[in-house]
């Protein structure tokens, strides 16, 4: 009898998302995954550490109510236009779920964060894509189908850094009759931010992470904000106690401090202006960043050949190997004495 095949074909046909590596060599100064190189406030160290006690054996708040609660005083909206998620990746997941049939079409701009595409086809929808400008920014008309169930703009851009404009955001938003998601993991790094179009259109929704500007890529918390009906259709596809309650105390603890925060963007955005130049002094065309990272094209060599002779140095960047990126690196903005191990490995590089 001809054995019975376990696996599903569309998870047969699927491809997993590759993350960044999480290198074992010592002393690697690693730079391909765009965390924040300063740890998290003191105040949360002592606020998980606090909460490691008895409560451990009960199950966390379900819908982290505390937590939106606190979210919302700091939006200046109600807790019912706020969700919160296991990472910001939960949560682009299940609006997969919850606005997209089987069969139906979501889409974004390319290039983009690759995630986009794979919770798409694990649902069974179908994914396409609109290609940026060569520099990266929007194009006008945008090429996106204004029928699409779901459409993803990660802004400020990855893997590019680029941000856009908000009136550009708001006039897209307008265009497109389903759900739109304006992903922004990395705007504690940008000059600007789109939350207001979360709280007014009826079709946007806000992502957000505390992984990036707070240091918490270890908790796995982001959230949602946008009309109450579109968060409410996200809270009933919600896994129960998605959250870990120890991500809930860490996040909570974050808003409690967040001078501390400040204070470590904006030395992240020194270092990253300081990073540029010094890389555009070398022969680097560096793309100009809103976020915690360059996309920069190196000189004189091909960036897949950059990418291994900085590893022998000791130095971990990212590389994509797509048509529009791979003359790139990503370098993720570490602390100032890392900034000068790259430059000073690249200067050894071009000799």
């Amino acid at each position: 009898m001809k054995p019975q095949k376990l696996v599903r074909p569309l998870v047969e046909g699927l491809h997993a998302y590759v993350p960044g590596e999480q290198p074992k060599i010592p002393g690697l100064i690693k730079l391909n995954t765009n965390e924040n190189p300063y740890p998290p406030s003191p105040k949360v160290i002592r606020a998980v550490k606090a909460a490691v006690d008895g409560r451990l054996r009960r199950y966390p708040p379900p819908t982290a109510q505390a937590l939106r609660e606190r979210l919302a005083k700091l939006h200046r909206c109600r807790p019912e236009n706020v969700i919160i998620g296991n990472g910001s990746d939960e949560l682009l997941s299940m609006a997969v779920r919850a606005f997209v049939e089987p069969g139906g079409r979501c889409q974004g701009f390319s290039p983009s964060y690759s995630l986009y595409p794979v919770i798409v086809k694990q649902h069974g929808a179908v994914w396409s894509s609109a290609p940026l400008k060569p520099d990266f920014s929007l194009p006008s008309p945008s090429g996106l189908r204004a029928d699409a169930a779901l459409t993803f703009v990660t802004t400020p851009n990855a893997p590019s850094g680029r941000g856009y404009a908000v009136k550009d955001l708001d006039a897209l938003s307008r265009s497109l009759r389903g759900v739109v998601i304006l992903d922004e993991a990395y705007v504690d790094f940008a000059s600007a931010d789109a939350l207001a179009l979360g709280l007014r259109r009826p079709n946007v929704l806000i992502s957000r992470t505390f992984s990036k500007g707070y240091s918490l890529c270890f908790q796995r918390v982001g959230y949602f904000v946008g009309p109450r009906d579109l968060i409410g259709a996200l809270d009933k596809i919600r896994d129960s106690y998605n959250v870990n309650g120890l991500g809930q105390v860490a996040a909570i603890a974050t808003l409690d401090d967040l001078p501390y925060y400040r204070r470590n963007v904006r030395r992240v955005i020194e270092t990253r202006r300081r990073l540029t130049a010094g890389l555009g002094a070398l022969g680097f065309d560096v793309l100009p960043s809103e976020t915690n990272f360059l996309f920069a094209r190196p000189p004189r060599f091909p960036a897949k050949e950059w990418l291994s002779r900085l590893r022998a140095r000791k130095i971990l960047v990212r590389w994509f190997d797509a048509p529009a990126t791979r003359d790139y690196l990503r370098i993720t903005v570490g602390t100032d004495p890392e900034a000068r191990a790259v430059l000073k490995a690249a200067k050894a590089i071009l000799k």
